[in-house]
């Protein structure tokens, strides 16, 4: 397979930046870009309410994304999949779809505190219309208690970035 062809996925805390990331990468590698965000609150709007609700929801999703996924990846086109990568059970489901395809990957990991995620959730819900969901800084925390940086034994391509206290 093309060396140019690449899986790019990401690994980061809620609000560390891995969409925006996302957005800009699809766009400089002119990949395909796909978010689990937008598809799960097109499918399931009112069925995710809860984070077993989440894993719930984006199991199904995963398991109808992963052959299209590979379809693309063997059809030469990369793939920017903006869905989290944040425990090695989530990774594995990645690395076995560059494996299937035998195409290059790169696992984004974006590095940024806790402090500076709330933050960052605070201004995104500024924008927030009345009943609109947002994430309060009690779900960031039992979300990010499941949080797993990647680890170098894991073998991944690996782009660390840096987010610093501003």
């Amino acid at each position: 397979m093309d060396k140019d062809i690449k899986l790019h996925f990401f690994c980061g805390k809620m609000a560390a930046g891995k969409s925006t990331l996302a957005k800009h990468l699809s766009e400089k590698h002119n990949a395909i870009l796909l978010e689990e965000d937008n598809w799960l609150s097109q499918l399931y709007p009112e069925e995710i309410t809860d984070i077993f609700g989440y894993i719930k929801y984006s199991s199904r999703l995963k398991n109808i994304m992963s052959e299209h996924i590979k379809l693309l990846l063997s059809h030469g086109i990369s793939v920017v999949l903006d869905f989290p990568g944040n425990t090695p059970a989530q990774r594995n489901w990645f690395r076995a779809i560059f494996e299937q395809v035998n195409v290059s990957h790169i696992l984004h990991f974006i590095d940024a505190s806790d402090e500076i995620c709330k933050r960052q959730l605070k201004e995104r819900s500024k924008d927030k219309s009345n009943g609109e969901p947002f994430t309060s800084e009690e779900e960031f925390d039992a979300i990010t208690k499941y949080f797993q940086p990647p680890l170098e034994s894991e073998g991944f391509n690996l782009i660390r970035y840096e987010r610093k206290n501003i």
